[in-house]
């Protein structure tokens, strides 16, 4: 019976954060929350070029699945967050391997932090704009300055070239507190 109550206290508790306008995001110590922000303007998209399906020298492009989705799971456009920032990847219709790994229907994580524009027919640069997740990461524990800033996931292939189609998230702004 007390296993009942705990549930129940639970879904409550998950209610009140989902009708207080919060989202809920899961860390290694449990559940906490940050503060969304239900009224934040839609974040402008980063200027990409068009995506070909072969480069200039000859080089085809790994094809994306049509139904391919890459999301941030624990983070909304709008979230007001403190540093370091867990960011969770989320990928669905396509699986992850590590960059060098030629497989099929696979790809890597890069994390875009305050990228206004990118070319979607190169391989992503590494610096810390575009941070680059070649091991086969889906999370990371982000430091970042007080302020605004954009996120937002590509795929990348084996070679750190973004797939054809692209297979992007939405760019979000956060703010950290």
């Amino acid at each position: 019976m007390s296993h009942v109550r705990l549930t129940l206290a639970s879904t409550a508790a998950a209610i009140a954060l989902v009708g207080c306008g919060h989202r809920m995001q899961h860390d290694q110590a449990g559940m906490r929350h940050a503060a969304m922000n239900p009224n934040a303007a839609a974040t402008a998209p980063a200027k990409v070029t068009a995506s070909t399906p072969t480069l200039a020298g000859g080089y085809k492009k790994v094809e994306a699945p049509a139904a391919a989705k890459l999301y941030f799971v624990n983070l909304g456009n709008g979230a007001t967050v403190s540093s370091p920032v867990k960011v969770v990847f989320g990928l669905s219709g396509m699986g992850v391997a590590p960059a060098g790994i030629e497989k099929a229907g696979t790809g890597h994580h890069h994390l875009l932090v305050n990228v206004t524009e990118w070319d979607a027919n190169a391989p992503l640069p590494a610096n810390d704009n575009f941070r680059h997740f070649g091991a086969g990461q889906t999370e990371v524990s982000l430091e970042l300055k007080p302020g605004q800033h954009t996120l937002q996931l590509v795929l990348g292939d084996q070679n750190h070239i973004p797939h054809h189609p692209v297979v992007m998230s939405e760019r979000i702004t956060i703010t950290v507190k």
